[in-house]
């Protein structure tokens, strides 16, 4: 099934993992929305960018997706959703008793309370356009835990059982619903932390990726947008079509241990 026609909303995708994910989906032909909370010039010339190399129609919408509103305002602003990516996220580390009420509030109302207004929007669009797939990145931490992630590790917990609720709901019907569980990925948001890390451990940069960014990856190698990215035009392909409800682990074994 070729998915050319085909419409993506690729959430938190102005770079970084969903920025990943909506090139591969592009370079298969899916016409794609990016977002993010800001609106700039840089913002749109990267939809230009994507349109004029994949030929397929790219365009950038602004949404805020620490408020439900304007993240089902991003799906109907959309006009057609047939793939849905939840990728939108932020962190904050910190221990419990001392986690800003602010930002735990931030990080379940983007990482997780986001995708719930997303998928009520997009559902009815998938369902009168008669197939779907809903994809939620999670993370290994929607399956395992760390230490001072306590927001974090509950929203994409919480991830992972939204899935399987919606992947029942929608049973009987051409539409699935799956969570990517990725490890360690080297963003631009975990390369900016390396400077700082060697600094801290007083570490090279090799050993603050071995020993410290990837102490619980056993390949020892990072997930690649890449990666991810293939996963997604996975669960999009006939070969996936029984797959719902379920979990996809690229952590290079982290939660094998």
């Amino acid at each position: 099934m070729s998915l050319k026609g085909k419409t993506a909303v690729v959430t938190g995708s102005n770079s970084g993992i969903g920025l990943g994910i909506a090139w591969e989906l592009a370079r298969a032909g899916v016409d794609v929305v990016l977002n993010s909370f800001s609106d700039t010039e840089e913002d749109h010339a990267l939809a230009r960018e994507m349109a004029a190399e994949t030929g397929v129609k790219v365009r950038y919408i602004k949404a805020d997706l620490s408020k439900g509103d304007e993240a089902r305002a991003l799906i109907e602003q959309a006009g057609k959703c047939d793939i849905l990516v939840n990728n939108a996220g932020i962190q904050h580390v910190a221990p419990i008793d001392k986690f800003p009420v602010e930002k735990w509030d931030a990080i379940i109302a983007i990482n997780m309370t986001s995708a719930f207004h997303t998928t009520a929007a997009a559902l009815p669009m998938m369902r009168k356009a008669g197939w779907g797939r809903v994809v939620n990145i999670a993370s290994a931490h929607g399956l395992t835990a760390s230490p001072f992630k306590s927001a974090y590790v509950t929203a994409k917990h919480g991830i992972v059982g939204m899935s399987k609720v919606v992947a029942l709901e929608t049973a009987r019907e051409p539409i699935t619903c799956n969570a990517i569980c990725p490890g360690y990925v080297l963003t631009p948001l975990v390369e900016a932390q390396i400077p700082d890390t060697m600094k801290e451990y007083d570490m090279d940069r090799e050993e603050v990726i071995e020993k410290v960014l990837l102490e619980r990856q056993p390949s020892k190698e990072f997930t690649t947008v890449e990666q991810l990215g293939g996963t997604v035009l996975f669960l999009c392909s006939p070969a996936a079509d029984q797959i719902t409800g379920t979990t996809i682990s690229v952590d290079g074994g982290w939660t094998a241990m």
